[in-house]
């Protein structure tokens, strides 16, 4: 092992940016699940609300049908709500940093049931094309997080609202692995500045949102090492006026794995 004082120094400088980076990591990690609580009290709220108004209807009147459709819109409610709470709770609960194999279509569904309120607020439709897939070898949480980055990304830059297509699929070019795109149709980004989105504190962004997020040019950073961790890929694709597309790959389990 080499005795030079410099080869120390930049080891240990080494050492020092791991650990900062896997610090970053766990703090992006809380603030999205602090970002997805507020979210889903506004969420809760509407479900309370709707559930209150269908039990009054049923309340104030006496025949069968209608007291049926209420005790039916209040049970579709109480479903929804059960199914948020045990995604948001899944989210907290699992802080494992290993990988285990992970239903995608799954993951994705939960990711866009918890951000389904904010995406009809600024009138995006989410247009789903899911193929069969294997599960893959992934940390579902920060899975989950790169997911609700680059879902915000894509809202932010449909500030008018439109069309979001997220696909899933088999990797033609590579079989060992699954394919997520998500792409908008927004405002796109210019060619110039494609080549350093991936770069820390970089953004094409002017600051935050109304809703306090995007803005710090670390999100897709992140995105990035969080994916090659995974010894998967990230990829992007973007046109001005056009909108953007980001493509990830992630290894499928084996079989041992799987077992």
């Amino acid at each position: 092992m080499s005795s030079d004082p410099r080869d120390l120094e930049i080891a240990e400088l080494k050492e020092r940016i791991q650990k900062l980076e896997e610090t970053l990591t766990e703090t992006q990690s809380l603030a999205a699940v602090g970002e997805l609580a507020g979210t889903t009290a506004h969420e809760f709220n509407n479900i309370l609300t709707l559930t209150i108004n269908y039990a009054k209807m049923g309340l104030r009147h006496q025949d069968g049908e209608t007291r049926e459709k209420a005790f039916a819109k209040i049970l579709d409610a109480s479903n929804r709500a059960a199914k948020i709470v045990a995604v948001v709770l899944g989210m907290a609960r699992n802080r494992k940093p290993g990988k285990e194999p992970t239903n995608l279509t799954n993951l994705v569904e939960d990711v866009l049931l918890l951000l389904e309120r904010e995406l009809v607020k600024y009138r995006i439709v989410v247009e789903r094309k899911f193929e069969p897939v294997q599960p893959v070898l992934a940390n579902a949480n920060q899975i989950q997080q790169v997911l609700i980055n680059l879902l915000v990304n894509a809202r932010q830059a449909s500030p008018n609202g439109g069309r979001l297509l997220v696909k899933l699929r088999p990797c033609v070019e590579s079989p060992d692995f699954v394919e997520l795109v998500v792409r908008d149709f927004g405002s796109g980004i210019p060619r110039e500045k494609l080549p350093k989105i991936f770069d820390s504190f970089y953004t094409t962004k002017k600051g935050p949102d109304e809703t306090g997020k995007g803005g710090s040019g670390l999100g897709l950073a992140l995105c990035k090492r969080i994916i090659e961790e995974h010894s998967g890929k990230i990829r992007v694709e973007s046109s001005v006026g056009k909108g953007t597309s980001f493509a990830i790959r992630l290894p499928i389990a084996s079989q041992s794995e799987i077992s």
